[in-house]
């Protein structure tokens, strides 16, 4: 970054992951994920090093079993970068992934589903303690789609920021208690304005947790640079935001423009170049997809979310949203919102209308299946011109 940066500084605490740091007035670090599967180690390192070379100051890696944990463990070894686990519900990988990655990312809604016996409490605490020993970090990543099932419960149903929020201050609160400072915080979505309402309200509340910002599956890009903007604009020009991802549907070959997207943003609120937009515009579809990464089952995800887009053009004048997710495990939940989704297994697209299941169909037949629901779901509405 140049000498005429002018973000406003950070007033969070600092917080050290691997060879970089964040927080306490430090330039805002970009970051990224590698899309191709974490088992994959040759391939998956060359990927988390060219993300590095194009300036990612963590690179994160999605864990979901032993295996993966194996892999990851070996790609730290050959690679010259930051890497983050992206923990899923298996909690107790986090014992043998600590001494060897410099930071691990869990979601209190994923902390539910495995060992439900087991109080959140207790598992924190030894997540915690696991990253002490192993000298790692902690993000406590919030996400729409997952929210804390106790928490929800707690709010009106259209009420999505809140829960998201009280999780978030919850988990604080209890890291803070049990004398572990060493974590960043991350309140995600993929509507920006709900990103900007949730990370502006826990910053009023926490102005000492440094927070990572992102808008969740924005999608393919421009549109999905142009929701992630919005967000960042509006918040990083109060002072809000330690770290980034710019979280895009692209090719594995393509992932480093997610760096050099969220660069380009960081210089232009730098230089004061802004669009100076505070609400996405809504006319017309509005495509949710998921950035890809190596829990999608099948590549063709990506070229499916590219059709999927192509497809809405020919319903310019109609509002409706139809979110396309990559894998199992964001995908179910992750689409209960949309008017329309769709969720990716290896040989077959999960096909939804709101929280309910429409079938199952081949990757071949999904897009006219797709085009039906939407016509249908006009013709139920009636025109809007």
């Amino acid at each position: 970054m140049s000498d005429s940066f002018k973000i406003p500084a950070s007033k969070t605490r600092l917080v050290d992951v691997g060879t970089s740091s964040l927080g306490a007035g430090q330039p805002i670090l970009v970051q990224s994920m590698c899309a191709t599967p974490t088992q994959d180690v040759a391939s998956t390192a060359q990927q988390a090093q060219a993300l590095a070379d194009a300036g990612a100051g963590i690179v994160r890696l999605a864990v979901d079993s032993r295996k993966d944990a194996e892999a990851a463990i070996e790609i730290c070894q050959q690679v010259d970068a930051n890497i983050c686990i992206d923990l899923q519900e298996n909690w107790r990988l986090a014992e043998l992934l600590a001494p060897a990655v410099a930071k691990i990312r869990y979601n209190p809604g994923h902390l539910h589903h495995h060992e439900r016996s087991v109080p959140w409490q207790d598992k924190v605490k030894r997540i915690a303690q696991w990253a002490s020993e192993g000298d790692t970090a902690l993000r406590v990543g919030i996400n729409c789609g997952s929210v804390d099932p106790a928490q929800k419960a707690l709010w009106p149903i259209e009420d999505s920021v809140s829960p998201m929020v009280a999780s978030a201050l919850e988990h604080s609160s209890f890291l803070d208690e049990i004398g572990f400072l060493r974590y960043t915080v991350s309140l995600k979505d993929s509507d920006p304005d709900l990103v900007i309402k949730a990370n502006r309200n826990f910053a009023q509340q926490r102005p000492e947790i440094p927070l990572h910002l992102g808008v969740t599956e924005a999608g393919l890009p421009p549109d999905g640079v142009i929701k992630t903007r919005i967000a960042f604009e509006q918040l990083i020009s109060r002072g809000i935001g330690d770290t980034l991802r710019v979280s895009l549907t692209l090719p594995n070959d393509e992932k480093y423009q997610e760096v050099l997207a969220g660069q380009e943003i960081l210089d232009d609120i730098a230089a004061g170049r802004v669009r100076s937009v505070v609400h996405f515009q809504r006319e017309g579809p509005n495509i949710i997809s998921c950035p890809s990464c190596s829990r999608v089952e099948n590549g063709a995800f990506v070229e499916l979310a590219q059709q999927v887009k192509k497809l809405s053009e020919e319903y310019a004048e109609h509002p409706f949203t139809i979110a396309v997710m990559g894998c199992r495990v964001n995908g179910p939940g992750e689409t209960d919102d949309a008017d329309l989704g769709l969720w990716c297994a290896p040989s077959f697209v999960n096909l939804k209308r709101g929280s309910e299941s429409l079938g199952s169909f081949p990757y071949d037949e999904i897009l006219e299946k797709l085009q039906q629901e939407i016509e249908s779901l006009i013709q139920n509405r009636g025109s809007v011109s």
